[in-house]
């Protein structure tokens, strides 16, 4: 895939980049072993103050760092405001936490027949981070804030349609203070990952993306004895109980399922909703996805903006005609619009079956697949009976269904009376084939550290 930016609101190529060379890329390679070799010197809070200054500048930077976001991938001119602040706060999150996540972690020494005992964690050295378009400076960022103040070195291979984000967070880390060649992005195809992964110098490798992404991943990594954390699809259950304020309910399904356009892994996709409010959760639902606006990213009155790219557009239409085809209704939405641009507008499908391929993958765009479930427990088994498992939503006052749900959904994430987020300052990732590892708090962190045990024995006899 060409490494360029092109505008999804008319199809134009903006702008392009040449892919690195091979005498580039080993450039690359060896300056981040280099300077992994420093940076681990440096002291936490020397790190936690680069941080911040990232974050002040990045704050300053806000308008324009938007824009180009909404440029490169379609997202709403307000949206990019919102990933921008997010990523601000991870940054400043970090530089305050990351010294206390970082310090050892004493052990009984009695127990063990020593005098001291204790867990230190250090950093691994360069850390390959493969990363989507959908969220281009927020996901990229809870790897790097993390990786950074650990003491880790980054390399970003971002998606080949947001280039300028990627060199735009180079230069940032440059700007904030952090040493030459902390952070680089590499301006690479995807072919050339398992050359990146493969070479000594590399130590880990973190990636959100698709499932095949993840297995190629996972198993260049498995063979390398080296870590990995993978976040792959979603197609998140969105429950629906009779004891939830349904008109709270129908406000966040909607945002649930058009939030970033509808194209985040954790966007809620199936809509499993009590057959005692299916009627009025249906049609408030589709009058609300219906009068939502789509249009112009950059201007204010719009809601949803274009797909990110012609093929991902092109996979959602073929997923809704498929279904269509074989027996679903369309309560709003359905058609590819005309015209320029990979827009398509928000749909409501019901009467959704086995035999449509939707039902069993993930549909990236801003289609909601609703279903009549007569109990909590047949909803969980529907929600369940999908391969992915990584965000859920469950909307009930029942404390004992809320347990239930708790306890039985497959999932990494399970919230109750909101819509799956990301936090800096809580665990995100998935089970089954969603991935596997954690990022954000201390666990995404200590993702890419050696946890090593420090055992000191008794003093010797005067």
């Amino acid at each position: 895939m060409a490494i360029r930016t092109t505008s999804p609101v008319t199809g134009e190529v903006l702008k392009s980049f040449d892919e690195l060379t091979a005498d580039q890329l080993e450039d690359k390679l060896a300056r981040a072993a280099t300077a992994a070799e420093s940076y681990r010197l440096t002291t936490v809070d020397q790190r936690a103050e680069w941080l911040g200054r990232a974050a002040d500048h990045l704050e300053k930077e806000a308008d324009s760092v938007s824009e180009l976001i909404t440029t490169e991938m379609g997202k709403t001119y307000r949206a990019a405001q919102e990933e921008v602040a997010k990523s601000v706060h991870g940054l400043r999150f970090y530089a305050a936490e990351g010294p206390a996540y970082l310090k050892d972690l004493p052990a009984d020494a009695s127990r063990v027949g020593a005098k001291k005992t204790y867990v230190t964690y250090q950093p691994i050295g360069p850390v390959l981070a493969v990363m989507p378009w959908n969220l281009p400076l927020w996901q990229a960022m809870r790897f790097a804030a993390p990786a950074l103040t650990a003491g880790n070195v980054g390399l970003l291979k971002h998606a080949s349609n947001v280039p300028q984000t990627a060199l735009y967070m180079e230069q940032l880390f440059r700007d904030a203070g952090f040493p030459d060649d902390v952070f680089q992005t590499l301006l690479i195809s995807s072919g050339r990952v398992e050359q990146v992964l493969r070479d000594e110098r590399v130590k880990a490798a973190t990636l959100t993306g698709s499932e095949p992404a993840g297995k190629s991943v996972g198993t260049i990594a498995g063979s390398e004895i080296k870590r990995v954390v993978l976040e792959l699809g979603g197609s998140d259950p969105f429950i629906v109980m009779p004891s939830t304020n349904l008109e709270r309910a129908t406000d966040v399904a909607v945002l649930a399922r058009t939030l970033n356009n509808g194209q985040s892994c954790i966007n809620g996709k199936r809509f499993f909703v009590h057959a005692d409010i299916y009627d009025a959760f249906v049609a408030s639902f589709a009058a609300k996805m219906g009068a939502l606006v789509v249009g112009d990213p950059m201007d204010e009155s719009t809601d949803v903006g274009p797909l990110a790219t012609e093929s991902g557009r092109g996979d959602v239409a073929a997923y809704v005609d498929d279904a269509l085809g074989k027996g679903a209704k369309a309560l709003v939405g359905g058609k590819r619009p005309e015209g320029a641009g990979w827009f398509y507008p928000p749909t409501v499908l019901t009467d959704i079956t086995p035999d449509m391929n939707m039902y069993h993958e993930e549909v990236f765009g801003p289609v909601a697949q609703v279903f009549r479930v007569t109990s909590l427990q047949q909803a969980l088994e529907l929600a369940n009976g999908h391969p992915y498992g990584l965000g859920s939503n469950l909307w009930s006052e029942d404390e004992a269904e809320r347990q239930m749900f708790i306890r039985d959904v497959e999932s990494g994430m399970a919230f109750i009376n909101g819509h799956t987020t990301s936090y800096p300052e809580i665990p995100f990732g998935g089970v089954k084939r969603s991935g596997y590892g954690r990022e954000l708090s201390d666990l995404g962190m200590k993702e890419f550290m050696n946890a090593k045990t420090v055992w000191i024995g008794p003093d010797a006899p005067a």
